[in-house]
């Protein structure tokens, strides 16, 4: 099989390693073999990058429109292809596969509209005869570090408006996906790019990260994975005052009131919790239910869950595909384990799947007779695990789903304006639901969270020039 290499500035370049891209449906299927990067190799793209960065920076509207615009047309054009390579890669269902490339080329098609969209400021001075410009100008070489469940979609809303805005990139994907990093580099590296502008380093993060993160010129990082790792990366940029952008955890509840449509409580809490096998940061892995529909709600969810499919990600009629690996199969049954011995009850699922093929199958578990105080609500599981809080009220309700040190995502159903109301302007959270799953975002609007979930500036819509530019004020006497 032939080796995939990384791209760095303005070539395909082999490394001395290289890694096997497993198939988490079927482990006997290899999806690829890439290369891995070493620390020298980030210097070498890092250089290319900075040496490229005034080409790019003085470029005109219109250049930057045609690049972004020609990669966000390919991607759409080969949304079943590559979306079929990121089921295959990551475990997604093929609806979702393809539904994640298209949004990758939507958010393409939308920053090339940015790049055309940059404005500043003409303002009068105090004093006469001054004027005053406020613009932005690119920071120059930046660093996007991406997690392997979004494996198109979130290289997409990093790479398209650092694009846009004039900054030289280096991307480097998470070590479990790089076929579609693989393949959107290769699409970028046709795009019209100036040689050095995008440069793609696949490896380990506790190399190329580690080296990207510390190099003295690379001027911003932006970050999406863990909080742990977030928080060590946070103290490295701050020590060389490098810009810094987090996405991290979530612990995100979904209120359901005893008002709810049960119907509708049902399919949000079913769709956030498990859909993407429940590997999302936005998925409600806390469900808060007031007590006069707690128990019909979780005797329907139980029976919604136990009709759930899970199978191969290509194969039709899958809704729910594998575990992403071993690794974060083995930590779905510990955190299933740590719950029971606290006190809750696993009324369904929770146990590893046997399929045709060998792969990394879990069934959708439910967890009833939990309280806020357990690790299972305290801690983020990222897998297809849910639980369950029973509460007396609204006001208990709201309560419960802010106490948490995250703040991405909240959501409620009910049929009350007043308590919906009530609660967007109340969930400490950066984004808020209402009779919708807490998962599910679009692309043209800002994404990000309060807390430990995120740090520093939103990403995506207009909202993404904060990070990727910064403002310069010009006087000028007439």
């Amino acid at each position: 099989m032939q080796r995939q290499k990384n791209f760095i500035g303005g070539e395909w370049q082999d490394a001395s390693q290289a890694r096997d891209n497993i198939n988490p449906s079927d482990t006997s299927d290899i999806v690829g073999v890439f290369s891995q990067a070493e620390a020298p190799d980030v210097a070498t793209a890092v250089s290319a990058a900075k040496a490229a960065t005034a080409e790019w920076a003085g470029s005109t509207p219109q250049q930057r429109f045609d690049v972004l615009d020609f990669i966000g047309t390919e991607i759409l054009a080969r949304k079943a292809e590559l979306g079929r390579l990121l089921s295959r890669e990551e475990g997604k269902t093929l609806p979702e596969g393809i539904g994640e490339t298209a949004r990758a080329g939507q958010l393409f098609k939308f920053f090339a509209g940015e790049a055309l969209r940059m404005s500043g400021e003409h303002i009068r001075s105090v004093r006469p005869g001054i004027g005053v410009d406020v613009q932005r100008e690119p920071i120059g070489v930046v660093g996007l570090i991406t997690p392997w469940n979004f494996p198109i979609a979130i290289p997409a809303w990093k790479i398209a408006p650092a694009l846009a805005f004039g900054n030289a990139v280096i991307f480097k994907p998470a070590d479990l996906v790089p076929g579609c990093a693989w393949a959107l580099a290769e699409i970028i590296a046709r795009s019209g790019l100036p040689k050095g502008v995008f440069n793609l380093i696949m490896g380990k993060g506790s190399i190329v990260g580690e080296a990207l993160v510390n190099h003295p010129d690379v001027s911003g990082i932006s970050f999406t994975g863990s909080v742990a790792v977030g928080r060590q990366l946070a103290v490295k940029c701050a020590q060389r005052m490098a810009k810094v952008q987090l996405e991290m955890g979530g612990k995100n509840p979904q209120v359901v009131l005893d008002d709810a449509d049960l119907d509708t409580a049902v399919n949000c809490a079913i769709n956030g919790a498990y859909f993407s096998t429940g590997q999302r940061c936005t998925a409600s892995s806390r469900l808060i239910v007031t007590a006069g529909i707690h128990d019909k709600f979780v005797e329907a969810m139980k029976k919604k869950v136990e009709q759930l499919k899970v199978d191969d990600a290509l194969a039709e009629g899958t809704q729910i595909g594998p575990v992403v690996d071993e690794a974060q199969l083995s930590k779905n049954f510990e955190y299933i384990e740590i719950a029971k011995s606290e006190g809750g009850n696993l009324i369904c699922g929770g146990q590893h799947l046997q399929r045709e093929k060998d792969g990394y199958y879990m069934a959708p578990a439910l967890i009833t007779e939990t309280d806020n105080s357990m690790r299972i609500n305290r801690e983020e599981v990222f897998g297809p695990v849910a639980s369950v809080i029973k509460v007396k009220d609204y006001e208990e309700a709201l309560a419960v789903a802010n106490d948490t040190e995250f703040g991405l995502s909240s959501g409620i159903c009910t049929t009350s304006l007043k308590y919906a109301e009530h609660f967007r302007n109340n969930a400490d959270a950066g984004m808020v639901m209402v009779n919708l799953p807490t998962a599910g975002v679009d692309y043209h609007v800002p994404f990000g969270g309060r807390k430990g979930s995120s740090y520093g500036t939103r990403e995506q819509g207009s909202y993404a020039v904060e990070f990727y530019t910064t403002v310069k004020t010009s006087y000028t006497l007439a």
